[in-house]
């Protein structure tokens, strides 16, 4: 039988090598799909510490609530003609342009912000406020968001974010980027000129970076909790069905307006 052998593993007629490990007798019952997931990415297997890290994270992004991504999926899984791929497909693209790009997007401005630095990186919360002051007025100079602040329900604090901050540092991993993202939310109110809550998709970003995950990929790390909840929508819809619900309320409260030509 032909093998196709990549950097992460092959097969054969009899055996399946995943990361250098029989994958029917090393790793099945043995590793978590968590810390599989680090794995497979990183090329190393990650240590307990990271693997409590990285698994926190995968669980708060499992937060999917009653948002679009969540209507998106339940009415195409009432509608397409293959109900099922089609309400997951539905769900995660929609997720991936909005909701779960705010991960990337957080753990990019943190990386770059540390990249940019022009010898050592702060050693105390001093430092770090003056390069999160310096982050944000340049931000606000160019008329873009500052990613990781704000959140649509969690006015006040998400709730995620300091069980996250605190579980990287019982573990000794809340490294620069957390560090900085914290610093963001001391020093944001006197720049923006109001007080925002460091959001979970936020927090989720800089603790990936700290593990030293590819900032390209941390969209992918948002879709792969996302699926979690995803499914737990269509099971939902299967039980108790209420897209249609949904669909009628959103249509009938929506306002037509017509394009401006210009």
């Amino acid at each position: 039988m032909t093998s196709f052998p990549t950097s992460i593993g092959t097969s054969d007629a009899s055996t399946i090598r995943l990361l250098g490990q029989d994958l029917a007798a090393d790793l099945m019952g043995r590793v978590g799909f968590g810390e599989l997931a680090f794995w497979l990415v990183a090329q190393r297997r990650p240590t307990p510490s990271e693997v409590r890290v990285f698994e926190a994270v995968l669980v708060a992004l499992a937060d999917h609530g009653f948002t679009p991504t969540a209507i998106a999926a339940r009415l195409t899984y009432l509608s397409a003609p293959e109900s099922l791929q089609g309400a997951l497909a539905a769900g995660l693209l929609g997720g991936g342009s909005r909701f779960l790009g705010v991960t990337e997007d957080c753990g990019r401005f943190l990386a770059d912000t540390l990249a940019a630095v022009d010898g050592p990186l702060p050693i105390d919360d001093a430092g770090f406020d003056d390069l999160a002051r310096d982050a944000v007025t340049a931000a606000r100079s160019a008329r873009r968001l500052v990613p990781g602040l704000g959140h649509p329900v969690h006015k006040t604090e998400d709730p995620r974010t300091p069980v996250l901050i605190r579980i990287a540092e019982e573990e000794k991993l809340r490294g620069p980027h957390l560090r900085l993202f914290e610093a963001i939310g001391r020093v944001h109110p006197e720049v923006l000129g109001r007080t925002l809550p460091l959001n979970g998709a936020g927090v989720c970003g800089a603790a990936l970076a700290d593990l030293g995950l590819p900032v390209d990929l941390l969209r992918g790390f948002a879709l792969l909790a996302r699926a979690a909840g995803l499914l737990g929508h269509l099971a939902e819809e299967r039980r108790t069905p209420i897209g249609m619900d949904v669909y009628l309320t959103v249509d009938r409260n929506a306002t037509y307006t017509t394009p401006d030509p210009s």
